[in-house]
């Protein structure tokens, strides 16, 4: 008995003329084809699905992708006032709205459709229905998890078909840290949700374990964060160079805990900023010379602060190396908002105070 006989359909008289032994062998090869049938479909099945899903995945990665690029835009720039008198005109005829896609109408909208597999047949007739075009429409907000994929990079090499003696290879794209296991988009997936979101590097990898990426290590993550403050050195340089280049400063600092060094020792986070730009510095003290510092050889002529002492200190040491260099003198400007705050405290159990309070913008 050969293999053609097992998928062939076998005329009844060639079964007859077989003995026993020949039909159980037979029942026997024709389940075992039967069960790996079954296990091929299986299999197949599963596959399918995991295709569907990628490919509903790339679909709305790919409108994401769409949307960034190709969404609405206007060459046309519209003036403070024509934005203001707009911004009026919705806030009057502001409407109740209920579906998603015009509460989030900055979120990519994607359509799926949701169809029968099997026509139904008529309840009436019995004759078998056809699609109307017509279609019940409902929204809902999801959500895409992380995914975390291996990208096999495979750069082309390009040899002389005339005398061999050459091979030229495609140049990688440039990277933030080139050769390393981790690309631009992971380092910067890190450090957003180290530093914006507050997220531990622990629980970060914890995440990722539950999304199918196990064993993250830490202090690779960590270390990721460094480079990423490296390769982006210039652009902060630049910032404080901005910042310091401004007549008017606005400075201010607020106790940070850095936890990756000393967990018992007080850090503190400097701001100065100007009406376009934020420049901050992390130091483990509160000194006015860290103001100092800043203030020496900048543009600056008024700094707007609190009452802390350290930018009196600040000031007046700064104006000690600006007088000397002949540089214009900087001069101390008191936060209004600090004041008012005062004022708001004091209003409670004295009247006096409402009348200063009223005429602080």
């Amino acid at each position: 008995m050969n293999q053609q006989q097992l998928f062939s359909p076998v005329p009844r008289h060639k079964l007859e003329s077989l003995s026993k032994e020949e039909m159980l062998e037979f029942i026997d090869l024709q389940g075992r084809v039967i069960d790996t049938i079954n296990k091929d479909n299986d299999r197949l099945r599963v596959a399918n699905n995991e295709l569907k899903q990628k490919t509903l995945y790339i679909e709305e990665q790919y409108i994401t992708i769409k949307n960034k690029f190709f969404g609405k835009s206007s060459e046309k720039q519209a003036s403070a006032e024509d934005k203001r008198k707009h911004q009026n005109k919705n806030r009057k005829k502001k409407k109740k709205v209920q579906l998603p896609s015009l509460r989030y109408s900055d979120a990519p909208l994607i359509e799926r459709e949701v169809e029968l597999q099997d026509l139904p047949s008529c309840k009436c007739c019995g004759t078998e229905m056809k699609d109307s075009g017509m279609t019940e429409n409902s929204e809902f907000i999801t959500v895409i998890p992380s995914q975390y994929v291996v990208i096999r990079q495979k750069r082309h090499k390009y040899r002389c078909g005339k005398c061999h003696g050459d091979i030229v290879t495609a140049p990688a794209p440039p990277r933030i840290k080139p050769g390393s296991s981790y690309s631009d988009d992971m380092i910067i997936d890190v450090a957003v949700s180290k530093y914006c979101d507050l997220i531990p590097v622990e629980r970060y990898v914890g995440m990722a374990k539950r999304n199918g990426l196990l064993d993250l290590p830490p202090q690779s993550l960590i270390e990721l964060t460094h480079v990423l403050a490296d390769f982006t050195k210039g652009a902060y340089d630049k910032l404080k160079k901005e910042v310091s280049s401004e007549k008017v400063l606005h400075a201010d600092e607020t106790p940070h805990r850095m936890l990756e060094r000393n967990y018992n020792k007080s850090w503190y986070l400097w701001g100065f900023s100007t009406r376009m730009s934020c420049y901050f510095e992390i130091h483990d003290t509160r000194s006015g010379d860290v103001a100092s510092k800043i203030l020496k050889d900048s543009a600056c002529e008024f700094l707007v602060s609190d009452v802390f002492s350290g930018y009196g200190k600040a000031v007046k040491v700064s104006n000690v190396h600006r007088k000397a260099e002949k540089l214009v003198l900087i001069k101390n400007v008191y936060c209004n908002a600090h004041a008012r705050r005062k004022f708001k405290l004091r209003s409670e159990n004295r009247k006096m105070f409402k009348i200063f309070l009223s005429r602080i913008a």
